[in-house]
């Protein structure tokens, strides 16, 4: 055999050795539902809990503490509850994919993609619910649908001007071209179009909404038809984070199952005490809940973006400008739209989102596709740039409440 031969075998043959760390958990006993008790990310979850009751019972009775301080204390213990649930309910609903066989690239398309997305969801839904049971009055100048609404807009800004900017700062990087052309192409249509249908009428009916979950359940089928040359570079790089992480573990399909009940029933629990907590804030402030939700709510459920984003950019520049795209796709097409099948989403501090919020996303989307494009190349004077948007935002939305 010739030596061209031995190389091109020995090849061959490291893929097979390197992908045996990416996936250890494979290769272990699977551990049964008393195994749950002893894993650090059910204790966090048990902890967040029960710090919360335990709040809300301490605070009860007890009116010399401000009510400021203990909604905010409430509603950071909340989203810390909300974030680690959620990646609790994915991590169950992932391992029961697995069981029945499916591909790691779909579930990575599928459930991994949703899943940075789940808190989001949750909140812009557990708000449109709220809405449904206490009807806004008409002529009103708040209501919880602009809390839903603030939250997803204030979540996109953040990702596309803060979060990016700080990644940039960390490590400049480069951009795939294909990345841009088809996903942030995807991600301006998204904000554009969720910004029209609301901005010709006032409000976001069932069948509108309808119409962006069906736009996004195309979406996610294009990627997994196309899979094999689609997007598999950011799932397999963020698998491989969580299992350097320590995360990634091999349990029973049981305890797959009782994750994801537990994780979906405390999320949609965390999800509630935010919209209140983001609702009493407001009272206290004396200002829109869509303040608040573009604001705290949208930088508190932006926290897994950060992380991922930033670690990803360690091993793979484009990465994690990929990740926070993925996420700007989901945020306006799925979040709202199950909100507004939900309820219909009614727009009442008209003046806030025309003004400010609808402009400063669309112009900050934008003006992020640009550096994007320009060499498909991202520096730090750029991210800088996003960073000072955002810094202007802020001030902008403290001067017009």
């Amino acid at each position: 055999m010739s030596e061209d031969e031995n190389s091109d075998l020995e090849q061959s043959a490291e893929p097979e050795q390197e992908s045996t760390p990416n996936r250890p958990f494979q290769n272990r006993k699977a551990r049964g539902i008393l195994s749950l008790f002893m894993w650090n990310q059910v204790l966090i979850i048990a902890s967040l809990f029960l710090a919360m009751m335990g709040l809300q019972t301490i605070t009860a009775g007890d009116h010399s503490i401000p009510g400021m301080a203990v909604s905010g204390f409430f509603l950071l213990l909340a989203i810390g509850l909300l974030i680690t649930s959620a990646d609790f309910f994915v991590e169950g609903a992932k391992g029961l994919a697995r069981r029945v066989g499916i591909a790691e690239i779909v579930i990575g398309l599928t459930i991994v993609s949703l899943g940075t997305s789940l808190p989001e969801i949750l909140i812009s839904t557990q708000a449109a619910w709220e809405a449904y049971l206490n009807p806004c009055q008409v002529g009103s100048a708040d209501c919880a649908t602009d809390f839903a609404l603030g939250n997803i807009y204030g979540s996109v800004l953040v990702q596309i001007t803060l979060i990016l900017g700080i990644v940039v700062i960390v490590r400049p990087m480069k951009v795939k071209p294909d990345w841009i052309k088809r996903d942030g192409t995807m991600m301006f249509v998204a904000v554009l179009l969720l910004s029209m249908l609301i901005i010709i009428d006032g409000d976001l009916n069932r069948i509108e909404g309808a119409l962006l979950c069906l736009l996004y359940v195309f979406y996610i089928t294009y990627l997994v038809q196309h899979r094999d040359k689609i997007r598999s570079e950011e799932f397999e790089m963020i698998e491989d984070i969580r299992s350097e992480s320590g995360f990634e573990m091999n349990w029973t399909g049981a305890t797959y199952f009782v994750m994801l009940i537990i994780g979906l029933g405390l999320a949609m629990f965390a999800s509630a005490r935010v919209v209140e907590s983001a609702a009493n804030i407001a009272v206290e402030l004396g200002v829109p809940s869509a303040v608040v939700g573009t604001t705290l709510a949208a930088i508190g459920t932006s926290v897994p973006e950060l992380a991922v984003a930033i670690l990803a950019a360690r091993k793979s520049t484009g990465v994690a400008v990929g990740t926070l795209i993925g996420s700007n796709i989901t945020d306006p097409l799925l979040s709202v739209g199950l909100a507004a099948l939900v309820n219909p989403i009614t727009v009442h501090n008209t003046s806030l989102f025309y003004q400010l919020i609808f402009p400063a996303t669309l112009f900050c989307t934008a003006l992020a596709l640009v550096f994007m494009w320009t060499d498909f190349k991202f520096n730090r004077q750029e991210g800088g740039i996003l960073i000072s948007c955002y810094a202007v935002f802020i001030m902008l939305l403290y001067y017009l409440t």
